[in-house]
């Protein structure tokens, strides 16, 4: 009994570890995807100089709840779904800012 008891007890520490590290890496992973977003958006010129400090600055608090939350060596469900939820903004955000019309240089060519 206590066999098994044991066995139990280490399968399911071992799903919460691989939970806990899928979750870091679809958080690694959403923010690697965020970061090429908004690098396009610049090159293409849909995202302009304000608009691309204003992404990077949630990025980096992004970048800076992530390092708290793996700080203790896990991340809890709590933390996971804070992470969701600020990139979920940062890529509203991103989307926000790629479609507005607001492109680099507009003001520019409106004159010439």
């Amino acid at each position: 009994m206590t066999a098994a008891r044991s066995l139990f007890i280490a399968l399911a520490a071992l799903t919460a570890i691989g939970a806990t590290s899928a979750s870091a890496d679809d958080t690694d992973r959403r923010q690697f995807n965020q970061e090429r977003r908004i690098q396009d958006g610049v090159r293409s010129g849909d995202i302009n100089r304000r608009e691309y400090r204003a992404l990077e600055i949630e990025q980096a608090r992004i970048r800076d709840l992530e390092r708290r939350a793996k700080a203790d060596g896990r991340v809890d469900y709590r933390e996971a779904a804070e992470l969701r939820r600020a990139q979920n903004e940062a890529s509203r955000h991103i989307r926000e800012e790629s479609t507005d019309n607001d492109r680099r240089g507009s003001w520019y060519r409106r004159w010439w």
